[in-house]
């Protein structure tokens, strides 16, 4: 079959895409079978033109009158992010921060199982989180090799972030989520994207300060020259 032809798809297009599944999976199970751009740009805080833009790329355009259907959006945006398989995920860290994502159990559920846990920690080392066995750093090698993983979390203080982003991109990791607070370099080919908390709650505290009454600045009115 030819390959589907389709115009590169933009990185906001991209950005957008995991918050239109949830929509729409929200949707179908409230068992709505078709929905409009404006219903979805409602629920998303945008409007209904970006909407369709970005819907455009997957090469769907909607019929008038009738919208989308959902069960069909939601094949193609899964098929566009590749969660219509299981991509297998290594968390390096078994601090406070990997066990929570370890219990949150948000990764299993999205597609991306979690298959090891790994830590430099000896004391840490051998204990169980969840159902996962802490295994030591130095098995990151084979473990990436036999269970076939794309994808590395990085859940370390900040000064082993580089260490640890290293070694996964030696063991053959070629993703990366980066929890740690601050970047990491990478070779080319390489994809990272960074969570950064602090910075999140920046933005909250940005949105929660201009929710307050503005205060306008005085007027100054210019003084009247004498002749």
């Amino acid at each position: 079959m030819a390959n589907r032809s389709r115009r590169k798809i933009a990185e906001a297009t991209i950005s957008r895409l995991p918050m239109y599944l949830r929509i729409l999976l929200e949707l179908t199970e409230s068992g709505v079978a078709g929905v409009s751009s404006e219903k979805i740009a409602e629920m998303g805080g945008i409007n209904a033109a970006k909407v369709r833009k970005d819907l455009s790329y997957l090469g769907s355009y909607g019929t008038r009158g009738v919208g989308y259907e959902v069960s069909f959006l939601i094949f193609q945006i899964q098929r566009e992010l590749g969660i219509d398989h299981e991509w297998p995920v290594v968390i390096v860290g078994a601090g406070n921060l990997g066990q929570a994502l370890i219990g949150s159990g948000g990764f299993g559920r999205r597609s991306y199982p979690i298959v090891g846990l790994v830590d430099i920690d000896e004391a840490k080392v051998g204990s169980l989180i969840g159902s996962l066995r802490v295994g030591h750093i130095d098995e990151l090698p084979a473990l990436i090799a036999s269970r076939k993983v794309a994808i590395g979390v990085v859940a370390v203080p900040g000064e082993a972030a580089q260490m640890v982003a290293d070694r996964l991109i030696s063991a053959g990791v070629t993703s990366i989520l980066n929890f740690a607070p601050i970047p990491v370099s990478v070779p080319a080919g390489i994809t990272v994207r960074q969570v950064d908390l602090a910075c999140e709650l920046q933005i909250l505290s940005f949105h929660e300060q201009h929710k307050k009454k503005v205060v306008p600045w005085p007027q100054v009115l210019p003084k009247s020259v004498s002749a």
